[in-house]
C-alpha cells in the first residue's frame, strides 16, 4: 500500500524571506526595489551572510558605507533572528530607522505590549518608541532571540558586552547603549515579558564585596573575608553587610600592607590584632570626608565586626581560624551616650512650611509622613499599598511592614499625614509588583515612579532645599546641616514633652528595648523638668534679693510682659519655657465641671480675668496659637463663674 509522502518545504533564505516583507519598511515602489536590487548584489558577493559577519569589523563598515541600501537587509536579517549581531558591529553603526521599523513591523503585538508598560509606569510615548526602536533591536540582534523568548540572562549578557567591549565606541556611546538596555528592562518587566525589574544598586551585594576587598593584598587572607560575607549574607541585611565589609575591607588593608608575611588569617597574633586596635584609633576618614580622624563609633565597630569574625569562623570550625581568641570586651572601648538630634521648636515649624513648598512631590509628601510618624527611611521606603488601615472610632493608623529591627508596628496617623498619603496615592503610577528585596515576594510598594523604587536621595535633597528656603543657618552662618532621621527624633521629643509615657513612645517607634526610649525621657522629661522647677523654686526662696538688687521673683508687671508662657496660680507664678508648649495642668480648677466659687472670691477672679485678657492678647500677639486657644477657654470659664455669681446675687436681692 502506498502512502503520500509528505513534502517538507524548504527554509526561506534571508534574502527571499526579505524581499517577501520588504514592504513593510514602506516608501514609494522604486525605492523599495533599490533596497531589493541591493540586497541581491550582496547576496551575490556574500552568499553566506554568517561568514560576512565574522569577516573583520573595518571591511565592514566600508562596504556599508560603499552601499548604503544593504542596511536595511542587514538589520532585517538580525531583527528577524536569521542573523546574529555581533557586539562590534551593534556598538558602531549608527541604527537609522529601518532597525525600528522591522521591529514594529514584526512583533506588533510585542510592541503594543511595551507601549501599555510604558504608560502604566509614566513612561512617554516617544521614550518608549526610542526604547523599542534602538533598545529592543540592539538585545533582538545581539541575542538571536524574539523579544517573546527573551531572559534576564540574555539582558545581563547584553550588559556585560557593552561593558567589556574593545572596541572604538566613545564612553557617550556605552552609556546610551546601557541607558537604552536600562530603560528596556523596565518596559519588558512591566509587559511581562521578563520576571524580574532592572535591578537597583544594593549596598552590600557580591559586586560591592568584592570590589571593597580588593586591596586585601594576599589572595587566602581576601578569600576567607569573602566566604564569611557569603555565609553572614544569609541572614543579615544588605546595609548591614555593606558596613561590615568596610570594617573587614580596612582589617584585611591593614594586615597585608603592615604585615606582608602574613598569608592566612590562621597566622593571627595577639601583636596583630594590638597593632590594629592603635592604628584604628588614630587613622583618618575616607572618601569625601576629608582627613578628620574617624569616630569612636567607627573604631568600636571596627573592633566588634573583627572580633565576631574571629570568633565566627573559630565556632564554625573553619581551617583558617586562629589558634585561640584575640579579640576580648576589654578592647573596645567604652562609648559616649549621645542624646537624640530633635530639631527646636522654631526650627521644626520653619521647616516643614518650607517642606510644604517643595516641587519634588515625593520629598514633599515623604518628609511629611516621616515628621508626622516617626518613621525610619527605609521603613518608608518599605511602605507596601495596603499600609494604612482605618479602623473606624479608632482613626486610620498606619502598619509599619518590618524594619531595622525585624518588628512591625502601627503608628496613629494625624490629619496632615493622612492628606500626605492621600496626594501621593492620587498620582501614583499602577505599576507591576516587584520582588521584595529581602523576601523576593511579588510587593506593591507605595513609593514608586517609572517603573522603580525611589530612594532616600530625593528626600536628602528635598531636606536641602527646604532648608535653604526656610533661611536656616547654623553658627557659622552656612545652611544647617539636617538629616532625614532628625526628623524621627523631633516627633519623640514632641510627644514626650506632650507627656506621653515611655511604654507608648516605644511602641510607636518600634524599639525593642525601654534603653533605647530612655534617650528621649533624658532630653526631655516633663517629671525631670517639674523636680529641677521646684528645686529652683526652693532656692529662690532662700535667695529674697538678687545681686543687682531687684527681686529674684518678677513682680506683676514683669511677669506679664515676659517672654514666656505664663500661668497665675495660688501663690506664685509659672515660669513654662515656650518649647514646652501650653501646660495640661494650667487652669485646671477653673476649667473642672465641679469647681464651685462664691462671691468672697469675686475680685480675685476678676483680677485673674484682667491677667488672662492682657496675657491672650500678648500670645496673639506673639503667634503663640495654642496660648491663645487656652486663654480663650479660661476667659470663657471666668466669664461663666461671674455671670453665675451675678445671678444668684440678682435672685438674692430679689427674693
Amino acid at each position: 500500500m502506498m502512502t503520500d509522502a509528505v513534502v517538507v518545504a524548504a527554509p526561506m533564505s534571508v534574502l527571499d524571506a526579505y524581499v517577501a516583507n520588504v514592504d513593510m519598511l514602506g516608501g514609494q515602489a522604486a525605492y523599495r526595489r533599490l533596497r531589493v536590487r541591493a540586497a541581491t548584489a550582496f547576496c551575490d558577493d556574500h552568499p553566506d551572510l554568517d561568514s560576512w559577519m565574522a569577516s573583520p569589523l573595518e571591511g565592514r563598515l566600508v562596504e556599508l558605507a560603499e552601499r548604503p541600501l544593504v542596511w536595511s537587509f542587514i538589520a532585517f536579517a538580525m531583527v528577524s533572528t536569521r542573523s546574529q549581531g555581533d557586539i562590534e558591529l551593534l556598538m558602531t553603526k549608527n541604527f537609522g530607522h529601518s532597525m525600528g521599523r522591522w521591529v514594529a513591523a514584526l512583533y506588533p503585538d510585542e510592541c503594543e505590549a511595551l507601549q501599555a508598560g510604558a504608560a502604566r509606569i509614566g513612561v512617554s510615548a516617544t521614550r518608549a518608541d526610542g526604547l523599542i526602536a534602538e533598545g529592543l533591536a540592539f538585545v533582538i540582534s545581539f541575542c538571536g532571540h524574539p523579544p517573546s523568548a527573551i531572559t534576564v540572562a540574555d539582558l545581563d549578557a547584553v550588559d556585560t558586552a557593552i561593558t567589556t567591549v574593545s572596541a572604538r565606541p566613545s564612553e557617550a556611546i556605552r552609556r546610551r547603549r546601557r541607558s537604552w538596555l536600562f530603560g528596556l528592562r523596565k518596559l519588558l518587566f512591566e509587559a511581562g515579558l521578563v520576571d524580574c525589574p532592572p535591578a537597583q544598586r544594593r549596598e552590600g551585594g557580591p559586586q560591592t564585596r568584592q570590589g571593597r576587598l580588593s586591596v586585601v593584598a594576599a589572595p587566602e587572607i581576601r578569600d576567607t573575608l569573602l566566604a564569611y560575607l557569603d555565609a553572614r549574607a544569609t541572614v543579615l541585611r544588605p546595609k548591614s553587610i555593606a558596613k561590615i565589609t568596610s570594617a573587614l575591607g580596612v582589617f584585611g588593608e591593614f594586615l597585608t600592607t603592615e604585615f606582608p608575611e602574613l598569608t592566612s588569617t590562621a597566622g593571627l597574633q595577639r601583636h596583630h590584632i594590638e597593632a590594629f586596635l592603635q592604628w584604628s584609633a588614630t587613622r583618618s576618614c575616607r572618601g569625601n570626608h576629608g582627613s578628620r580622624p574617624v569616630g569612636p563609633f567607627v573604631v568600636a565597630h571596627a573592633a566588634l565586626t573583627v572580633g565576631g569574625f574571629l570568633d565566627d569562623i573559630t565556632e564554625w570550625g573553619w581551617p583558617q581560624a586562629p589558634p585561640r581568641r584575640l579579640v576580648f570586651p576589654s578592647d573596645i572601648a567604652k562609648q559616649p551616650q549621645l542624646l537624640p538630634r530633635a530639631l527646636p521648636p522654631e526650627t521644626d515649624a520653619a521647616l516643614m512650611v518650607a517642606v510644604a513648598d517643595l516641587d519634588d512631590s515625593f520629598a514633599r509628601v515623604g518628609l511629611t509622613i516621616l515628621r508626622g510618624t516617626g518613621l525610619r527611611v527605609g521603613e518608608l521606603l518599605d511602605l507596601e499599598v495596603d499600609c494604612v488601615v482605618d479602623y473606624g472610632p479608632a482613626g486610620s493608623w498606619l502598619r509599619v511592614p518590618l524594619g531595622k529591627l525585624n518588628n512591625e508596628r502601627a503608628v496613629p496617623l494625624d490629619a496632615a499625614t493622612l492628606a500626605a498619603f492621600d496626594e501621593w496615592f492620587a498620582q501614583r503610577n499602577s505599576q507591576r509588583a516587584v520582588p521584595h528585596p529581602r523576601t523576593a515576594r511579588p510587593t506593591e510598594f507605595v513609593f514608586v515612579a517609572n517603573g522603580r523604587r525611589l530612594t532616600a536621595a530625593r528626600l536628602q535633597r528635598g531636606l536641602r532645599d527646604a532648608t535653604a528656603a526656610a533661611g536656616l543657618t547654623g553658627p557659622d552662618g552656612q545652611p544647617l546641616h539636617i538629616v532625614a532621621h532628625q526628623l524621627r527624633h523631633t516627633y519623640a521629643t514632641s510627644l514626650v514633652n506632650a507627656g506621653m509615657s515611655l511604654q507608648a513612645l516605644m511602641a510607636l517607634l518600634g524599639h525593642r528595648s525601654p534603653e533605647m526610649t530612655m534617650r528621649y525621657a533624658k532630653l526631655a522629661s516633663p517629671t525631670l523638668r517639674a523636680a529641677y522647677d521646684e528645686a529652683v523654686g526652693k532656692i529662690r526662696q532662700r535667695i529674697p534679693v538678687a545681686s543687682t538688687g531687684r527681686p529674684a521673683i518678677p513682680d506683676r508687671v514683669e511677669w506679664l510682659n515676659s517672654e514666656m508662657i505664663k500661668t497665675r496660680v495660688a501663690h506664685g507664678y509659672c515660669t513654662r519655657d515656650l518649647a514646652a508648649q501650653a501646660c495640661q495642668y494650667a487652669n485646671i480648677c477653673e476649667n473642672c465641671s465641679n469647681f464651685v466659687t462664691t462671691a468672697e472670691f469675686a475680685p480675685a477672679i476678676d483680677a485673674q480675668l484682667a491677667d488672662i485678657r492682657h496675657l491672650h492678647a500678648d500670645a496673639e500677639a506673639r503667634g503663640w496659637v495654642s496660648e491663645t486657644a487656652r486663654h480663650d477657654r479660661v476667659i470663657d470659664s471666668l466669664q461663666g463663674h461671674l455671670h453665675r455669681l451675678e445671678t444668684r446675687q440678682t435672685i438674692g436681692d430679689n427674693a
